[in-house]
């Protein structure tokens, strides 16, 4: 096999790789994911460094509609350690950030949220090929018995995988 062949092969596995940056773990427990989307981020240059050396909380973030576009707000991406003193003295870490979505999901998304109850909030953040992209989520709030319920299924299919186990 020559050289270039290997190559190609190797670029085409490493496509399909997107390894997670950050995930938010409340999103299960907190809320019911109704609809998932796949957004870009507007970033500078040292934010994109910050975020693929892993320094990025989806904590308490959710996403904004004004004017047709779309912003994810309270995403905290703190400063890269060794970016220039020029970008360190105009940075906000807690910015508002612009997602790259297509006219036709801003739409949708925008008519979904006016409706009583739902919201978008981002799921995770990762990395294809060079590009960070965001997973964002059309959710609805769990009420407190839906959350008891959750957790009395999953308690339920342990104690059944566990019996299974020891057959």
């Amino acid at each position: 096999m020559s050289n270039k062949l290997k190559y190609l092969i190797v670029n085409a596995q490493n496509t399909k790789y997107m390894p997670t940056v950050a995930h938010n773990k409340q999103i299960g427990h907190n809320f019911k994911i109704l609809e998932e989307f796949e957004a870009g981020l507007a970033l500078n240059g040292a934010e994109v460094k910050s975020i693929k050396t892993g320094h990025i909380s989806l904590k308490g973030a959710f996403v904004s509609l004004k004017n047709g576009q779309a912003y994810i707000k309270k995403m905290h991406i703190p400063i890269y350690s060794k970016a220039s003193l020029q970008s360190k003295q105009n940075y906000h870490t807690d910015a508002d950030r612009r997602l790259l979505l297509t006219k036709k999901e801003i739409a949708y998304l925008s008519n979904k949220t006016n409706e009583k109850g739902l919201t978008i909030v981002p799921i995770s953040v990762y990395t294809t090929r060079r590009l960070i992209k965001v997973k964002i989520a059309l959710v609805k709030g769990k009420k407190k018995f839906d959350k008891r319920e959750d957790i009395k299924r999953k308690d339920i299919n342990r104690s059944i995988l566990r019996k299974l186990k020891s057959f």
